[in-house]
C-alpha cells in the first residue's frame, strides 16, 4: 500500500568494471530477476526494495552505473548521498579484481568517509573458471576494512546476504547515531537521513584523530 511509513532510506551504489554483472545483481535483489541476455547499463538506472530490518521499515534505493569509462563524468552525482556501496569484480576474469582498487580509491575520493563498503566476487557459479582466488579477495578486503562476500546473480547465491550485510550495518550506525543525537538534542525527529552525515566507523575502519578538532567538547 501507498501509504506504509518508510523508516529509513537508504542510496547504495553499485560500481565496478562493465560486465561484471552490476545489473544482475540489482535484478536479482529488486525483483528476483535474472536475464541472461542483459544488455549493458547505459549511464545511470536505480531500483528500490523496501524491507524490514530490526522492525523498522527501510527502503533500499540500489543504483548502477555503467563501468564503462565514458560515462565516468556522472561520478560526483552518483556517489552523493550514498551511505553504503557494492564494490563488484567477476571471479572468472582477474583484471577486474585488478582494478578493484582504483574503484575504490574513487569510491573514497567522493563518498562519504564512513561509507559502509562490501567487496563482491561475482559468478561463483562458473568455479571452474576462477580466475581470483578467493584468498586473494579476502585479504584484500581485511586490509581495506571492507565487508567481502562471493555471489552468484545466477544462482541467486549470497545476493540477498550481501545486501542484508551492507544495509543492517548502515541501520545500526545510523541508530547508534541517532541515540547520540537524541540525548544531545532530546528530539526523536530524526527518522531522516537527508542531509545527514554518517560519522560511526564500519567494520574495521578506524577514524583517525583530528589534531586540529581540538578543543570541541
Amino acid at each position: 500500500m501507498a501509504s506504509e511509513k518508510i523508516d529509513y532510506v537508504f542510496k547504495v551504489v553499485l560500481i565496478g568494471d562493465s560486465a561484471v554483472g552490476k545489473s544482475q545483481i540489482l535484478a536479482r535483489f529488486a525483483r528476483n530477476d535474472f536475464s541472461l541476455d542483459s544488455k549493458a547499463t547505459i549511464g545511470v538506472e536505480f531500483q528500490t526494495r523496501t524491507l524490514v530490518i530490526h522492525h523498522k521499515s527501510v527502503k533500499a534505493q540500489i543504483w548502477d552505473t555503467a563501468g564503462q569509462e565514458r560515462y565516468r563524468a556522472v561520478t560526483s552525482a552518483y556517489y552523493r548521498g550514498a551511505v553504503g556501496a557494492m564494490l563488484v569484480y567477476d571471479i572468472t576474469k582477474r583484471q577486474t579484481f585488478d582494478h578493484i582498487p582504483r574503484w575504490l580509491e574513487e569510491l573514497r575520493s567522493h563518498a562519504d568517509k564512513n561509507i559502509v563498503i562490501i567487496l563482491i566476487g561475482n559468478k561463483s557459479d562458473l568455479e571452474d573458471q576462477r580466475s581470483v582466488p578467493t584468498e586473494d579477495a579476502k585479504e584484500f578486503a581485511q586490509k581495506e576494512g571492507l565487508f567481502f562476500l562471493e555471489t552468484s546473480a545466477l544462482e541467486a547465491t549470497n545476493i540477498e546476504a550481501a545486501f542484508m550485510t551492507v544495509l543492517t550495518e548502515i541501520f545500526n550506525i545510523v541508530n547508534k547515531k541517532n541515540l547520540v543525537a537524541d540525548e544531545n538534542q532530546g528530539n526523536g525527529n530524526s527518522a531522516s537521513l537527508s542531509g545527514k552525515k554518517i560519522v560511526v566507523p564500519g567494520p574495521a575502519q578506524v577514524i583517525p584523530a583530528k589534531s586540529n578538532m581540538c578543543c570541541r567538547s
